[in-house]
């Protein structure tokens, strides 16, 4: 390619940069029209709903769908999601709330759900996002449920029978964990690696087969362990990209977990409902009778009614000793015929059930 060639795409590329700058703040300009409508069309003492997860999703999907590339759709979906939390914070910053601190996978969660211009909010334990959420101090939180090596996050699951509260989406992040080391690290005298108990199960072969000598500790979250680690010298910590670049930390060894596919999903928590979607889960809380063939019945409506059960987690019911409920998630939203019609036969034959939310299935 001459240099004369080369100057004309620098020239188109500059034209290009120039309309898309302009559309994109023409469309920042159009959500701040909708901001004004909304509340120009509230009732008195209503408050605006700025944050439409199903709208979010179905324009996620549609710009997906309309996708040609050369781009991956979900680079242009993540793209897309940037400029979508640019325009909402123009009419007004969502306050997520995660478990931190910063640089956590949970804040990785909160930034890919949410964009990049939400306010996110570091809190030093699952409760405790429950409760500023219910109290209506931040706007949405984001709590792991559920990891595909380790299982259910039985904190988050507790959580969820103590407080009166609302999913209101799903956020799936891939997991991968590296051994960090700080600038005063003494790499051939590593005697204790530092890291959140989950992520030292994930990494449990790769640590028996490289560190089978060396202490393991378990601490409050993976940015923790690299907050550690960065002044000593004989530490090594367990955690993600964003906490080695938060701390400064240099990857001796990466993508250490034992299994490749290792991610774990997130659910984001409100106090308000979610119309549907279009491509909706419902997640519910059953309590059933300590009976023979109650777990039976209990799927019988499901599956008469052709509605699909993603998960079910047992945790003890606070109720009574060696009782249960059960944590089911679907596919569907509380709202359409089937799901509507199962959920009422299951009510009728067990002891409770609690509607969590429903909501859209993760886009990215």
């Amino acid at each position: 390619m001459s240099e004369q060639e080369l100057q004309a795409l620098r020239v188109r590329i500059d034209s290009l940069d120039e309309k898309i700058l302009e559309l994109i703040n023409e469309r920042a300009s159009c959500a701040q029209e909708v901001g004004r409508v909304k509340e120009a069309n509230l009732a008195e003492g209503e408050l605006p709903v700025f944050y439409r997860p199903e709208r979010e999703a179905q324009v996620l999907k549609r710009i997906m769908e309309l996708n040609k590339g050369p781009l991956d759709s979900e680079v242009t979906a993540r793209l897309f999601r940037e400029i979508m939390s640019a325009c909402l914070a123009l009419e007004k910053p969502l306050t997520v709330a995660y478990l931190g601190p910063e640089g956590t996978f949970s804040h990785a969660a909160a930034l890919k759900h949410f964009g990049q211009s939400v306010i996110a909010k570091p809190m030093a334990a699952i409760d405790e996002i429950f409760r500023e959420v219910v109290a209506g101090a931040v706007s949405y939180g984001v709590v792991p449920v559920e990891n595909s090596t380790e299982g259910a996050i039985n904190h988050t699951l507790d959580s969820f029978l103590e407080h009166d509260i609302s999913i209101t989406g799903e956020v799936e992040l891939r997991i991968h964990h590296h051994l960090l080391v700080g600038e005063n690290t003494k790499t051939d005298h590593i005697t204790r690696i530092y890291s959140h108990a989950q992520s030292l199960a994930q990494c449990r072969k790769w640590l028996d087969a490289h560190y089978p000598n060396v202490e393991r500790v378990a601490v409050s979250s993976n940015a923790e362990a690299a907050k550690r680690v960065k002044s000593e010298w004989s530490s090594a910590a367990i955690a993600g990209d964003m906490a080695a670049k938060l701390y400064g930390l240099t990857v001796l060894a990466e993508k250490i977990e034992d299994r490749p596919d290792n991610s774990t999903r997130f659910l984001i928590i409100g106090n308000d409902a979610v119309p549907p979607s279009g491509e909706d889960k419902t997640s519910v809380i059953v309590s059933v009778s300590n009976k023979p063939g109650a777990l039976h019945e209990l799927l019988i409506p499901f599956h008469d009614n052709g509605v699909d059960l993603t998960r079910i987690e047992t945790r003890p019911s606070r109720s009574g000793k060696w009782t249960y409920v059960f944590f089911i998630d679907l596919v569907g939203h509380q709202k359409s015929p089937l799901v509507k019609d199962a959920l009422e036969k299951i009510t009728a034959k067990s002891v409770g059930v609690k509607v969590l939310g429903s909501y859209p299935k993760a886009v990215l």
